[in-house]
């Protein structure tokens, strides 16, 4: 079990500590403010719902969080120590002194800062190189970009920090040389001020402008960036072609991005007031979660295309499964057991207007399950690749408990039976020892060629008979080969 210290537990420092908590590190908080307890549990219970809910593989066992009273005392012994303190650099100064009195030569001290150099924040310190930026962004337990600046950094703790924040299902963009404002921060400001000219102006309101993000470009470089975007926009022709024909409207005077509006009382008050009429009927809280159900929908999206950050996932969800009974084959198994085909958490947009899961996740969830068996006996995706696969032929579900967003749920599966090109299968899924649903299936295997039945490769039968002979000397489980409307 490993340990991170929280210095500063505002929005982002809460945000780092539930990243930690729940992929299994314990987490030690200091933070003078005496609401920060009451603060950083809103953020946790944000944080249980969606993060949970965002891969196929349950996380680990959720670590332990305590509050203390002291820096010297969260950072003793504790392997990364992530400073969230207020953006002043004397404060900033003041409390990597603290650290670094206290904690391990070997711990990675990482800031949350969204504007300084490393070489400003190292100015004066006791060990200059262990400080580094680590720039999240919020929220930090959904979002898995860390803009990793480490001008001076000692190697051996530049890896670590890489190797550790990959393992949290993060993406570390490492910038070598520093500048203010780091890379994101630097777009977001040019938005930023491009778009209270929009509104000083009147050419627009804040709805309008977040209309013209989030139903268009926002879109795109959620999952494909800028360059990218604009390579595509270039035609067959790629990139050289876009920017002969766009570039020269960079000289236009479109923009007033080297100017700032003065902030007055009353442009204040005009943009305050139009964002209370957009946004007004939601507490903070409440657009968070929506927030949050939105990023969870989206970035799941991107997994099942492998793209983006739905790819972060996926490899993430590969490490967990190594070691582990998810990440198993045949031989590992033993025949006479049900085979564990899942252990996953029920994410937020599973659910339906109901408040509970919706009919087609179960059979989602049983496929996956399906899925999963096939790679354990062998029909995996470089199998599959050579021509031979299973299709389903007969599928019967009965839902007999409520599943909600957040549940923790496991699948084991037998083989009713298996030989030839025939494959029957049986899941139960469970949330600990209550029975939700079962899965019948039945499933052929075929030639993706001619796409009609053939017996699989012999080492595939041989594993699936295997567990079929196996799982025979079982009970046999209530509700096999049971027709809708059937007795009980």
């Amino acid at each position: 079990m490993k340990t991170a210290a929280i210095i500063g537990g505002g929005v982002i420092g809460g945000g780092w500590a539930a990243r930690f908590l729940l992929n299994g590190w314990d987490v030690q908080v200091f933070d003078p403010d005496p609401q920060a307890e009451r603060k950083i549990g809103e953020v946790m219970e944000n944080a249980r719902r969606s993060l949970p809910g965002l891969t196929d593989v349950a996380l680990p066992a959720e670590g332990t969080m305590r509050f203390c009273d002291t820096i010297a005392e969260a950072v003793a012994g504790v392997d990364w120590v992530q400073e969230s303190v207020p953006e002043r650099i004397e404060i900033k100064h003041a409390t990597f002194a603290e650290i670094q009195a206290a904690c391990r030569a070997d711990a990675v001290i990482g800031s949350s800062t969204s504007g300084f150099k490393p070489s400003e924040l190292q100015v004066g310190a006791m060990r200059p190189s262990q400080i580094m930026v680590a720039h999240p962004f919020n929220p930090v337990y959904l979002l898995p970009l860390i803009e990793l600046v480490t001008t001076n950094g000692d190697a051996a703790l530049i890896e670590t920090a890489k190797t550790t924040l990959e393992s949290l299902g993060m993406h570390p963009l490492h910038l070598k040389k520093e500048i203010d404002a780091h890379v994101a921060d630097r777009f977001l400001e040019a938005v930023w001020r491009e778009a209270l000219w929009l509104v000083k102006d009147g050419i627009a309101t804040t709805e309008e402008i977040d209309d013209a993000i989030r139903y268009g470009f926002g879109i795109r470089w959620a999952q494909m960036g800028l360059f990218e975007t604009y390579r595509v926009a270039g035609g067959e022709a790629g990139m050289k072609h876009f920017m002969a024909q766009f570039g020269p409207c960079l000289k236009s005077p479109w923009t007033k991005l080297m100017d700032v509006p003065e902030f007055t009382e009353e442009l204040v008050d005009l943009i305050a007031g139009q964002s209370d009429a957009q946004s007004g009927m939601h507490s903070i809280r409440e657009l968070e979660r929506i927030r949050d159900n939105n990023l969870v929908t989206m970035i799941r999206g991107l997994k099942a295309q492998n793209w983006g950050a739905g790819a972060l996932l996926n490899r993430q969800e590969a490490e967990m499964r190594k070691g582990t009974v998810q990440g198993a084959v045949a031989a590992d198994l033993e025949a006479a057991a049900l085979v564990e085909t899942a252990h996953r958490t029920v994410p937020l947009d599973w659910t339906d207007y109901n408040g509970h899961m919706t009919e087609s996740r179960y059979l989602q969830a049983f496929a996956d399950a399906t899925d999963r068996f096939m790679t354990i006996i062998g029909c995996d995706a470089e199998y599959i690749k050579s021509g031979g696969s299973y299709f389903t032929a007969e599928t019967h579900i009965r839902h007999i408990d409520e599943v909600h967003a957040g549940a923790l749920i496991t699948i084991r599966t037998r083989v009713v039976m298996g030989e030839g090109k025939k494959m029957h299968l049986f899941h139960e899924m469970f949330e600990g020892e209550r029975l939700l649903a079962t899965g019948e299936h039945f499933l052929l295997h075929v030639s993706l060629e001619t796409r009609k039945p053939t017996p699989p490769a012999p080492h595939i039968e041989a594993a699936l008979v295997r567990f079929a002979q196996g799982h025979a000397t079982l009970p046999a489980p209530d509700g096999l080969g049971r027709a809708i409307g059937a007795p009980r």
